[in-house]
């Protein structure tokens, strides 16, 4: 039996992230899949990321966190919810980011800028970093992650690849975003329950 710092898992993002991908099984593996899986990824990723704001704009608790000043994002905001619209600045900006985001999944190396990288994703949704007038609230990231993951899933599922490829490279997703689940989580925490010794 392995011993696990738990107490270091909250304090060490690599020891964090090399326990997590340890028990999930995310490999080298997994990376080359995400890697190969790129040049299919990246023809779909204007639409996923469309998708994706058409979701957000369905919910007026989603919506409404882009009406307030964005972290990186100094142009012209809407007077409000009601008169945010798909084609603004704003929503233009948070678009490429995504894109950005989405093709980094698929391309980077999974080293330790990637996991601050990955880490960074969860902390600038939050008071902790970005903008102190932004803070989405843990079940909106949750539904975010989960519309992505979906979405992401489907887009596979449609490639003509045979089976094990796919299973492959739906696998290699799926941990991935659990990982990423955990470091969105992980600033949502205010206190970690006290580890019994």
């Amino acid at each position: 039996m392995r011993h696990i710092d738990e107490q270091r898992l909250n304090t060490d993002l690599e020891y964090r992230y090399d326990y997590l991908s340890e028990f999930m099984g995310f490999s080298e593996d997994d990376v080359d899949c995400l890697h190969e899986l790129a040049q299919y990824l990246a023809p779909a990723v204007p639409a996923l990321v469309d998708a994706v704001y058409d979701k957000l704009f369905e919910y007026d608790a989603t919506k409404r966190h882009f009406a307030v000043a964005q972290h990186g994002y100094d142009g012209p905001l809407p007077e409000g919810v009601a008169s945010l619209s798909l084609d603004d600045d704003v929503i233009s900006f948070r678009k490429q980011h995504l894109g950005t985001y989405l093709a980094a999944l698929v391309t980077r190396p999974y080293d330790s800028k990637m996991v601050t990288y990955l880490d960074n994703v969860g902390r600038m949704h939050t008071i902790k970093g970005g903008r102190a007038s932004l803070q989405v609230p843990l079940v909106q990231m949750n539904a975010l992650l989960g519309f992505v993951s979906d979405a992401l899933i489907a887009t596979l599922f449609g490639l003509d690849l045979d089976i094990e490829r796919k299973q492959r490279m739906v696998r290699a997703v799926s941990k991935l975003l659990w990982l990423q689940n955990d470091l969105i989580n992980r600033h949502y925490a205010e206190q970690e329950a006290p580890v019994a010794v």
